[in-house]
């Protein structure tokens, strides 16, 4: 019995290692966290999923390019329903810089004039606010807070952020800009940025007398400067990354420039973090180690590592795409698609496959 249990078990073990080594190339090669899932799930949202919002709509205005296009394009998408029964989500139009105060008044309202928000305390609902909302003592603005889904720009102001929470939106880019994942990578400087003048003035100092690095202060043609460079430099510091460089981590990708983030903690809040594999696709480098560190740290990605880098980041920049008319798979599906994937956790009186 037991000679037997072991061959069922080798049998088993054998069957697995084929399994996986067959799938392994194609998983190393996809930009998603779960492929084999993915393609399935997202035709699934687009068949199935509503969203409601909460009348009267008032005319909302955002000045982030990217919390705009999410604005218009939610608003006049076919997931909104009118039939509140039937939706997955509650949609609560919040105007930009709105007071604790305010937001307290609102939920308060919501909380008495409809059944819903009562039915989870808020968990099945979400708002635009581009730098995030702070915590507050009242209950109605920290239930805001704490249970519903916050939609903000990239990066979100540290603090403002609730990492598997709240969503990250990918900052606006053009949706003329063309892929080149077939293109070889041409690799003249080794590092890129664009700078805004102000931060970090030592570091990049530095990286100026260095000829493996371009620094540009004024615009330029970023695509062309991607594809020139192996890497893209972006600072990151509570919230500043977005303002300090007019070249952005969507356009780098897209280009063909793998990025390169210059932080001394964590990044939880990434565009798609629920569905791309970041941690494949970008360096994080502290700030401390000077221009000669991260020389250094660029200088050590094998060849293989980067082209895979490389190819990665191309693949995922067709999901940092926004477009005026949303298109499958762009920027805006995939923030709808994050928001697919937080319906299970607070829906509580449906049970659903994923």
């Amino acid at each position: 019995m037991t000679k037997f249990c072991f061959c069922i078990c080798l049998i088993i073990f054998f069957f697995v290692s084929i399994q996986t080594s067959s799938s392994s190339p194609s998983s190393s090669s996809s930009p998603y966290l779960s492929p084999t899932t993915f393609t399935k799930n997202y035709n699934k949202m687009l068949v199935n999923f509503k969203l409601f919002i909460y009348p009267p709509v008032q005319h909302i205005a955002f000045s982030s390019p990217s919390a705009s296009l999410f604005y218009k394009s939610l608003i006049n998408s076919a997931f909104v329903t009118r039939e509140p029964e039937e939706a997955h989500l509650f949609f609560v139009p919040v105007s930009p810089g709105t007071s604790k105060r305010a937001l307290a008044r609102l939920v308060r309202e919501l909380r008495t004039r409809y059944t819903f928000w009562n039915r989870t305390l808020g968990a099945d609902h979400f708002f635009i606010s581009p730098e995030g909302i702070e915590f507050s003592s009242d209950r109605n603005a920290l239930e805001l807070k704490k249970n519903s889904v916050q939609i903000s720009v990239f990066p979100t102001v540290s603090g403002n952020f609730i990492p598997h929470k709240d969503i990250s939106l990918p900052p606006a880019s053009t949706p003329e800009l063309k892929l080149i994942s077939e293109e070889p990578v041409n690799g003249t400087v080794l590092g890129f940025l664009n700078w805004d003048g102000r931060t970090e003035a030592e570091l990049v100092n530095e990286l100026k007398l260095d000829d493996d690095f371009l620094v540009e202060s004024e615009p330029s043609n970023h695509v062309e400067r991607g594809k020139n460079s192996k890497f893209c430099l972006f600072f990151y510091s509570d919230g500043s990354l977005a303002a300090t460089n007019s070249m952005n981590i969507a356009t780098a990708m897209s280009s063909g420039c793998v990025p390169v983030v210059i932080v001394d903690r964590p990044v939880q809040d990434f565009p798609l973090m629920d569905v791309l594999r970041w941690s494949e696709m970008v360096l994080l480098i502290g700030n401390r180690r000077g221009a000669d560190g991260v020389k250094a740290v660029l200088g050590g990605v094998t060849a293989e590592k980067y082209e895979k880098m490389r190819k990665l980041c191309v693949a995922a920049g067709q999901h940092m795409v926004w477009n005026d008319e949303p298109q499958p798979y762009d920027a805006f599906h995939m923030v709808i698609y994050q928001l697919w994937m937080r319906r299970h956790t607070i829906r509580y009186t449906r049970r659903e496959e994923f």
